[in-house]
């Protein structure tokens, strides 16, 4: 119970924010007196060194010491390193930039080296220093370090303050926009847990005032304020104050300045941050400077100092030191990392040799086996190919055949003219030669002209018959693949008649009534017509066999009905094949495209119909589709592109 209080608490305190209030650090240390192992004492010592760095620097550090001493006595990795985290963190509010650095670096070290993931606190710390010496683009890259890694631990609050400290690098570095997208950012994540940060209404006060806001920026700074004293959040509210005096201090307000610059310095006394204090001070030596000029060089000797103290010479080489060490450290680690890496490889690769050796003798044992096997499978394979073939065949014949029998019962009318027209021609030229041997050439002239006017119809049904024939031959040939521009009123109309005359040629009993609505404005497009012609004799015969066979249900008052229409969609030409038989079940829906598969009787079809015909359409670059309402009928959809 005690290891389970622990981790709240843990995840709890664990960012870079918490308010210091006295219930907060009156918990933590009655958790350091009643703890019974020393990890859980060590993590309470390091969140008191958290703690305590907003009121007291000194105590911060204390308690800091005292949780590092602990866990490396008893070698408590994690616990190292989150001392080493925290007082990173009060390093740098207290401007030891060198300290704060080599503390920082040594944490992340330390942590990566173990594979752990607690050491944010180190990232914020080394981001924040290189917010105070203006390296901008460092500062930057640690901070999304953090972000990073805090997503990962899924910890809201140092998520919020990374995306804070950004805020403040955009808004340094002039970045409007952006300074205020992560203050809005770091706003909305830090509401998740009801925190609120008095820094987000500075940053926002600083980029009113930059747009000449001073209204809305002195708002801001005092709301800043007002969250900061009630949270008793010193590192804030000293600033808060100068910012305040800054903003008097443009408006020529001089008092009110000296007054906010003064309580700015003496926050910053309290909790020993170097920074507001150089900066209140250098301040108020400029404030003081017209009224009385001994204040004003006893300011400007404290700013000197701390100035001195922060940005002297022996600091900024201490910390490029630091750095250039870190740094080739850390290339010494990757290097060594690589290394082992590809070391790693070659044992792999070594190992995999091996494996591979052994795959192969085991392969070329069994190479003859598989030789003989596959000659087999090769032998089975191509007479499946030709059975394929045959049945392809068988299907396109059945076509033709279907097709033939429509064309048998077109041609039958013309030649049943011509036989009828040549009856009456003959008769004719009898009466003609009976007139002219009676002399009366005008009676025999009126029959010539009759004779004619036959012999011309005669002709006209002659090569009616011709065309039909024509057209059969066409469809018997095989398609050589050429696209024609191709009128799909007429290929639709015509193969809907010689479908329905080829089915009542077959069955006498069989009647439907066909209907068609076909888009006049459609224009002639480039297609194979052969291919595309058994593709919708194909579906309107699958139509007629549907209606037919509902019919022969005997339902009352029920008329077996298919409708062939055509139209324009977009770019593409739709031609739609509707009935109003059974329709289709929904569980073999998406079946009924697939090679083989019928719903008809057997030797009734192959089921390669609507396969070839599925096939013929794609590569038409179209796409034909099914709807259906079972008991209602079906709708056969194909859609073609239109271009000409």
């Amino acid at each position: 119970m005690k290891k389970k209080l622990v981790l709240i608490l843990f995840l709890f305190v664990s960012n870079l924010g918490i308010a210091q209030t006295p219930e907060a650090i009156g918990n933590l240390h009655h958790q350091i007196a009643i703890a019974k192992d020393d990890t859980s004492r060590i993590n309470q010592q390091a969140f008191l060194c958290l703690l305590y760095r907003l009121g007291n620097a000194d105590s911060s550090l204390f308690y800091g010491e005292l949780a590092l001493k602990a866990a490396r006595k008893i070698n408590y990795v994690k616990g190292e390193v989150l001392a080493l985290s925290f007082m990173s963190i009060t390093l740098v509010q207290m401007g030891n930039l060198p300290k704060a650095l080599e503390t920082g670096f040594k944490a992340i070290e330390m942590a990566k080296a173990n594979g752990l993931k607690n050491y944010e606190g180190a990232l914020n710390a080394i981001g924040e220093a290189y917010i105070v010496l203006k390296d901008y683009p460092k500062a930057l890259s640690y901070l999304r370090e953090q972000n990073s890694l805090s997503e990962a631990n899924n910890n809201i609050e140092p998520l919020g303050y990374g995306e804070k400290d950004m805020a403040i690098v955009f808004e340094q570095m002039n970045q409007l926009d952006s300074a205020i997208f992560y203050d809005q950012k770091a706003l909305k994540t830090l509401q998740k847990i009801n925190r609120e940060e008095p820094q987000l209404y500075e940053i926002l006060g600083n980029v009113k005032m930059k747009s000449g806001n001073r209204a809305e920026a002195l708002n801001l700074y005092q709301k800043c304020l007002d969250v900061s004293l009630k949270n008793n959040e010193r590192r804030t509210s000293s600033s808060a104050y100068i910012k305040l005096a800054l903003l008097y201090k443009d408006i020529n307000q001089p008092d009110s300045a000296i007054y906010y610059a003064q309580k700015g310095l003496e926050e910053s006394e309290l909790i020993s941050q170097k920074q507001t204090i150089q900066q209140a001070a250098l301040l108020l030596s400029g404030l003081y400077e017209a009224r009385d000029i001994k204040e004003s060089l006893r300011y400007l000797k404290i700013a000197d100092t701390y100035k001195d103290s922060l940005f002297g010479a022996n600091n900024l080489q201490s910390i490029q030191t630091l750095v250039a060490q870190t740094e080739e450290r850390q290339k010494e680690i990757a290097d060594a990392k690589i290394n082992y890496q590809n070391k790693l490889k070659q044992y792999g690769f070594i190992g995999a040799l091996a494996i591979l050796l052994i795959i192969a003798l085991i392969l070329y044992r069994n190479n003859r086996q598989k030789q003989k096997t596959n000659k087999v499978l090769a032998k089975t394979l191509s007479d499946l190919k030709s059975t394929q073939s045959q049945l392809i065949q068988s299907e396109k014949m059945a076509s033709l055949g279907e097709l033939t029998a429509g064309i048998a019962h077109e041609i039958q009318n013309p030649l049943n003219f011509v036989n009828n027209f040549s009856e009456v021609s003959t008769e004719l030229v009898d009466e003609m030669n009976e007139e002219i041997s009676k002399g009366n050439l005008d009676d025999a002239k009126e029959i010539a002209n009759d004779l004619k006017q036959n012999l011309e119809k005669i002709n006209h049904h002659g090569k009616r018959a011709g065309d039909i024939v024509k057209g059969m031959l066409q469809h018997s040939s095989t398609s050589a693949g050429q696209k024609e521009l191709t009128d799909i009123n007429v290929l639709a109309d015509e193969y809907l008649r010689l479908a329905y005359h080829g089915l009542r040629a077959k069955d006498k009993s069989f009647n439907a009534k066909f209907e068609t609505e076909f888009d006049e404005t459609l224009s002639k497009i480039n297609v194979v017509p052969l291919d595309i012609g058994r593709v919708v004799l194909n579906l309107i015969n699958n139509a007629f066999y549907a209606v037919n066979e509902k019919n022969k249900s005997g339902i009352e008052g029920y008329n077996p009905t298919v409708t062939v229409s055509t139209k324009k969609i977009n770019d593409k030409v739709e031609i739609k094949v509707s009935d109003n038989g059974n329709g289709i079940p929904e569980k073999i829906k998406d079946k009924i495209f697939q090679p083989f598969f019928t719903t008809k009787p057997t030797g009734s079809g192959t089921g390669l119909g609507l396969s070839l015909s599925y096939d013929i359409v794609k590569a038409h670059g179209g796409e034909i589709k099914v709807e259906s309402k079972e008991g209602e009928g079906s709708k056969l959809i194909i859609q073609i592109p239109g271009e000409k």
